[in-house]
């Protein structure tokens, strides 16, 4: 066959098939610009039709919707009908009364610069895929690590797709450092030693890595023990106060034990804003012990960080300069689609067990030549240029205009929970003598009438009550869920026994009003209120 004859099978192929058109090139824009258009008239159609925080109906009863509405769509159709059946069937966190998780209303800036990186689609796992991306991913991480107290030209980082990839590359950096030096291996090559290898600290013999946290660390420390083959038992739980912050004393204990054990600290976790509280560990003391242990440093700041863009409450974060690595996310106080996640060491040669060479991606004369290559820096191949949604912020609104958000947030959680303590139906989780909430965030429950039954014991009477009221806080929440009212969070406070459950806000759209959240809480007495009744 001719090579014209070839040309026109594939014209011949492509002919009967919609959608074909590419987002790329010189037409790239023309093509996407009636799609664009079709998909933003869909998302305010599938917004009205949801009327509100989250669509009214039970998990059953959405599924078979989505499942009929999937099946019916074709060709032209699809793409408007599928994106109105997800906006009406998403949980909008742009709503005031969506206050649940670390799930924040993306800035349209930065959806509109991500919309850019979808329509180019540049890989940042060789230059070669996205010049401009990987000087600006570069750049962008000067400047964060410049946030963090860093110094930008000893520190080295990537963006990740979280707090938990984050918080596995610091581990692992951990591992390898800690754990390699005491054992005189390159672990990543070899492993980690099987116990009773002769690892140990000074003469001890089987010492076994640990890696100490918080009882309130996120969960994710114990998935990233388990993938570098430390094993989750490998993670010593830290005593944590009334406000979930990790007591300086318990972390001395427990790293004193781990030394009269023959155990190795490879690892403190310190958490800058816990989920539920936002609580932030004492990072300086924390510092010092893993300094005084030969234990690495990470800050899980993937919350908290956000208030480093804020002057008054980024000394709340005092001693994160000193950790050897840190996560941030910004799609939780950054305002960003999911995912921009970012990974920072304070030193670059601690990256040194990632570094990875691919002759097909970053040859070592392509580096010689002045082509430079991120893809040691990942624990990802391909990789979205998500940097540029960040950097597009960045330049628009600068760190005032975004500090400026974060204070909104703040105060909006500090007037909510105000509101919270003065409810005759409503317990505040921590306020005596907590004061305000440290970020954005607080916990509390509705109070059922008690059970006072005849005959109970004062004993039995109150482990009645706790379990009721248990049983009516995680039932008013999905009663708010089913009728589409309000999507509020759900946690259990640290211990054993009835009466943990508490609810959560985590108030993240900065124009939410004090109204709008003082109307969520009246939804959340009522919904209490018709459990109890039910």
């Amino acid at each position: 066959m001719t090579t014209e004859a070839l040309g026109a099978a594939v014209e011949e192929l492509l002919r009967p098939v919609t959608g074909t058109a590419l987002s790329g090139g010189t037409g790239g824009a023309a093509a996407l610009e009636p799609l664009v258009r079709e998909v933003l008239g869909a998302l305010a159609e599938g917004a009205a039709r949801r009327g509100g925080p989250v669509a009214a109906a039970s998990p059953a009863d959405l599924a078979r919707g989505v499942a009929d509405t999937f099946g019916a769509a074709r060709g032209t159709e699809a793409l408007g009908r599928l994106t109105e059946l997800l906006a009406h069937g998403s949980a909008d966190p742009a709503d005031p009364a969506c206050a649940a998780h670390l799930h924040c209303p993306p800035l349209a800036v930065a959806v509109a610069a991500d919309l850019a990186v979808s329509a180019l689609n540049p890989s940042q796992d060789s230059w070669d895929q996205a010049p401009a991306a990987t000087v600006l991913e570069t750049l962008l991480l000067e400047e964060m690590a410049g946030l963090v107290g860093y110094d930008p030209a000893e520190a080295a980082g990537v963006l990740t797709s979280g707090g938990t990839e984050s918080n596995l590359m610091g581990l692992m950096l951990a591992r390898d450092r800690v754990l390699g030096a005491a054992t005189g291996r390159q672990i990543e090559l070899t492993g980690v030693p099987r116990a009773g290898a002769g690892v140990g600290l000074g003469s001890a013999a089987g010492a076994r890595p640990r890696i100490l946290a918080s009882a309130a660390a996120h969960f994710s420390v114990q998935r990233a023990a388990a993938l570098l083959g430390l094993g989750e038992d490998a993670v010593i739980p830290v005593a944590v106060d009334s406000q979930l912050r990790m007591k300086t004393g318990a972390l001395t204990a427990a790293l004193e034990r781990c030394v009269e054990r023959g155990q190795l600290p490879v690892a403190i976790v310190a958490t800058a804003g816990t989920t539920d509280t936002g609580a932030i560990d004492p990072l300086r003391e924390c510092a010092e012990l893993a300094a005084r242990y030969g234990a690495w440093l990470h800050v899980d700041a993937a919350y908290g960080g956000g208030a480093l863009l804020s002057d008054r409450l980024a000394p709340l974060l005092d001693g994160i300069e000193l950790a050897d690595s840190v996560s941030l996310d910004w799609h939780k106080l950054g305002w960003q689609p999911a995912a921009a996640g970012i990974f920072l060491v304070r030193k670059s040669e601690t990256y040194a067990s990632l570094a990875r060479r691919a002759v097909y991606l970053n040859p070592a004369d392509d580096e010689e030549a002045g082509y430079p290559s991120l893809l040691g820096l990942s624990l990802r191949t391909t990789r979205r240029a998500d940097a540029f949604k960040i950097a597009v912020t960045l330049r628009t609104l600068g760190r005032e205009g975004l500090g400026r958000l974060v204070d909104a947030c703040h105060e909006l959680a500090v007037a909510g929970a105000r509101a919270v303590a003065a409810h005759p139906r409503l317990e505040l989780h921590g306020q005596a003598g907590a004061g305000e909430p440290v970020l954005t965030a607080f916990l509390f429950r509705y109070v059922p009438a008690a059970s006072g039954g005849a005959g109970a014991s004062v004993g039995a009477s109150a482990d009645a009550d706790a379990v009721r009221a248990d049983e009516v806080n995680a039932a008013l929440r999905r009663r708010l869920l089913r009728e589409g009212g309000a999507v509020v969070g759900r946690t259990e406070l640290p211990g054993e026994g009835p009466g943990r459950v508490r609810l959560k806000l985590t108030l993240l759209n900065p124009h939410t009003t004090v109204r709008e959240v003082e109307r969520l809480l009246d939804a959340v007495v009522a919904a209490g209120a018709a459990e109890e009744g039910a």
